[in-house]
């Protein structure tokens, strides 16, 4: 039976193994015959070790030492809390064809120093799948160590499911049960299928307004969650006054708590308040989450090595590399995304049978820094310069790779910033200007894309993306105004950043509709895109909520859109 090692759960313990562990470890570790689907050991050793001691006929000892270096020295054997150490729920992710990432963070008091942890020691913590909601249906279960150099979080990636299901997970420790949580792994890889449904959200910025839409999409039917970054705001707390919320003049709802997040533990913190929220954990524990983030995990508008403030690289690297180590710790991630330094290997594929292949971009941490100081400028030569780059060279190249090969119905490509090139104005006699954060100053990295698409892919790419803490749907073409779409963009409002909105009758709204023709469709409110994704048509709603300064906000349709498989275009539906 297959082993899993390399900080994974020793599943499916043979008699072989049973045999070579002396009778103390093994009460230890609760192994024996019949572990599969009950609590077995923990190692934390390379796979190659584990499998020569195995198959090799290694001394007893040697494999008892191997065993016992599994766990911490200073693993705390015995931990307590006085409150439950989950007040920041659950959390599914990066779900594959036979399992997925099971996340938790342990935290008796989350806004306090290290989590309100009172010992920072390596604990162990006990998890369970089951195929139904119940657990009367147990399929796995097995223990995992929390370690205080990842904030105590925990991420489990469980193998061995069965595909295109749901399952339910929990956690347990020191006598405390976990919210439960429902993933779903994704199809075989071709498998036929028939429907996709999901939701793309994000812009949460905690000062701003309540999250119904999270609470709304917990209630959604949907497969996964695409969370395309902000996923917190590292800005100090705004106070009491009045401030001007785009456009609107507004007292913050909800207050920051600390100073703008430069060190890791002021990151924790940030992660800490906004994951209590009780609507955005109910999303998390509806269903699996796709994640990558965008600039307010580190700092606003960041690209590459640079920082909005000027500061030197070498520093601002130290920053970033605490921002990614706080995300790691707070998203449901796998391993191969543990941050190495200040980089961290976001961009990634997902397989959903033969409909759909997502593909994740990471438009950060390779990009170029922005043309003409992060303005919103006219498109002068340096927008178009080939030594300046979106995505980077090697994650292009990855891109197009996968693209090339793709045999699905559709291709989704699911990322930050916007791609239409959209056109604005302060008046009526002012020069034409553009976006610089978004693909609008990459001209050259734009066009190498949307090429690649006509020429490879043409009919079956659709772009899902958000930042511009508004609703967008709209056509892509190579050049504005001229030739066919080659491919469209939804991209999501905020959940809450912006406040309430303006609606769609606002200056920004009039000006944008009137200079750009590809624009379908924009209004200044909260909410997400729901995609629903057919073999032969794709279905986007952008959902939107009427308040978000007041609870319980109403949720409402503001536009249907349809695309037909090989003929790229928006149709209202």
């Amino acid at each position: 039976m297959p082993l899993r090692g390399v900080g994974k759960t020793l599943c499916h313990v043979s008699t072989q193994w049973r045999a070579c562990v002396p009778r103390p470890l093994r009460a230890r570790f609760r192994c024996g015959p019949g572990s599969v689907g009950k609590k077995c050991c923990m190692v934390f050793m390379k796979r190659r070790s584990l499998l020569t001691g195995l198959g090799a006929g290694l001394l007893l000892s040697t494999r008892v030492r191997a065993l016992r270096a599994a766990v911490p020295r200073d693993l705390e054997k015995n931990p307590s809390f006085k409150t439950s150490p989950f007040q920041l729920g659950v959390a599914s992710g990066d779900p594959a064809s036979d399992g997925l990432v099971l996340w938790t963070r342990l935290a008796p008091n989350p806004l306090e120093e290290a989590g309100g942890m009172e010992v920072l020691k390596p604990v162990l913590v006990d998890w369970e799948v089951s195929e139904n909601e119940s657990f009367s249906k147990p399929v796995q279960s097995g223990q995992t160590l929390a370690h205080p150099e990842l904030g105590h979080s925990v991420h489990v990636e469980v193998a061995g499911l069965k595909p295109d299901r749901p399952y339910w997970y929990r956690f347990h420790i020191a006598g405390y049960e976990s919210p439960t949580g429902r993933g779903r792994t994704l199809p075989l890889p071709g498998a036929p299928l028939s429907r996709v449904r999901f939701a793309a959200a994000g812009c949460q910025h905690y000062e701003y307004g309540y999250y119904t839409a999270w609470r709304a999409i917990a209630n959604e039917p949907i497969d996964f969650v695409f969370h395309y970054g902000d996923y917190i705001y590292e800005g100090p707390d705004s106070g009491d006054h009045l401030r001007d919320i785009d456009g609107q003049k507004a007292h913050v709802l909800r207050r920051h708590v600390g100073p703008e997040c430069y060190s890791l533990d002021e990151y924790r913190r940030r992660y800490a308040q906004y994951k209590m929220d009780a609507d955005l954990q109910a999303a998390h524990a509806a269903t699996s989450w796709i994640v990558s983030f965008d600039d307010h995990e580190i700092d606003n508008n960041w690209a590459g090595d640079t920082d909005q403030d000027g500061t030197p690289p070498e520093i601002f690297r130290l920053r970033r590399a605490s921002g990614l180590q706080a995300y790691y710790e707070n998203m449901p991630l796998r391993a191969t995304s543990i941050p190495d330094g200040s980089h961290m290997q976001l961009y990634r594929s997902l397989r959903f049978g033969d409909l759909m292949n997502m593909f994740v971009l990471d438009t950060r941490q390779y990009r170029s820094d922005q043309a003409y100081g992060d303005t919103n400028a006219a498109q002068g030569r340096d927008v178009w310069s080939p030594e300046r780059t979106m995505m980077g060279a090697q994650q292009e190249q990855w891109l197009f790779d996968g693209l090339g090969r793709s045999d699905a119905k559709w291709n989704l490509l699911a990322h930050q910033v916007m791609v239409m090139d959209l056109a604005h104005h302060k008046s009526a006699h002012s020069e034409l200007t553009y976006s610089m954060d978004q693909w609008s100053g990459y001209l050259y990295s734009r066009k190498r894309l949307l090429d690649f698409i006509d020429t490879h892919c043409p009919g079956n790419v659709v772009n899902v993306t958000g930042d511009a803490h508004r609703h967008f749907a709209g056509d892509l073409l190579l050049e504005p105004g001229r030739g066919k779409p080659v491919s469209v963009e939804f991209l999501a409002t905020s959940i809450s950043s912006g406040a309430d909105g303006l609606g769609d009758d606002d200056h920004f709204s009039r000006i944008a509709r009137s200079l750009n023709p590809h624009l379908k469709a924009t209004t200044d409110r909260r909410g997400y895109v729901l995609c629903d994704v057919g073999p032969e048509v794709w279905h986007a709603d952008l959902k939107i909520i009427d308040r978000v300064m007041v609870r319980n906000g109403a949720l409402s349709t503001y536009a249907s859109f349809a695309v037909e498989r090989g003929n790229p275009g928006l149709q209202e539906a």
